[in-house]
């Protein structure tokens, strides 16, 4: 049977977050006998973004004292299992398991998925009057645009929903066969730095009618 991550502190498994398969759980314990202090490491486990229609996960050890009440902890006696605030309500319902597939790996099975960019595709910039708002504004403004201004591109805050963020690209970016790389390399890892908060930055702009794909700078 699976172990189940519930609600920090309340003493439950129910309703589960995370359930972890025997088969998972035997090779999460086998790692974790190579670390030091490995009894007093949690198995974490948090979304932190999105790609191709599915959440991006990272999965990796840290002191089980270090979870906050707000954070889910479950798990058994022998492997305590956190999922960050922020990632619960991405995770609900999902199962760690383990792929006998190529090489073999640990899988996240999660019934959830993203929210769909194209809901905001023609949608106009919505209120972004908003604490967290103004804060992915401010970063855009000061660390990424002057970045993709050189190659004749910008990103522009659409919409915040929760702790989701929604950009148009224009320019340089529009189009072009690297907006997927610049998006999750470079714009969602500076604003993930500056506002951790953030799980997921979508990109809601209408590639197919760029008229700019593939900038050059002018040459002098």
């Amino acid at each position: 049977m699976a172990e189940h991550v519930g609600p920090a502190g309340n003493g439950h498994t129910s309703p589960a977050v995370l359930a972890v398969t025997p088969a998972a759980r035997g090779v999460v314990l086998e790692a974790r006998a190579q670390e030091g202090d490995a009894e007093k490491l949690a198995l974490w486990v948090e979304v932190t973004g999105s790609r191709d229609g599915a959440y991006t996960y990272d999965i990796y050890f840290q002191m089980a004292a270090d979870a906050a009440d707000s954070d889910s902890f479950g798990g058994d006696d022998e492997l305590k299992v956190v999922v960050p605030q922020a990632s619960v309500a991405r995770l609900v319902g999902a199962r760690l398991d383990w792929s006998d597939e190529g090489e073999g790996g640990l899988v996240i099975l999660n019934p959830n998925t993203p929210p769909r960019a194209d809901v905001f595709a023609s949608r106009p910039a919505g209120d972004l009057t908003g604490d967290l708002a103004q804060r992915v504004l401010a970063v855009l403004e000061e660390q990424v645009n002057p970045s993709i201004a050189m190659h004749g591109g910008r990103a522009d805050l659409v919409a915040v929903e929760e702790d989701v963020v929604y950009l148009r690209l224009s320019g340089g970016c529009q189009g072009c066969g690297l907006a997927t790389v610049t998006l999750s390399q470079g714009i969602e890892v500076a604003l993930r730095e500056t506002l951790p908060e953030i799980v997921s930055v979508v990109d809601v702009t209408d590639h197919a009618s760029g008229a700019n794909p593939f900038y050059e700078p002018s040459k002098k």
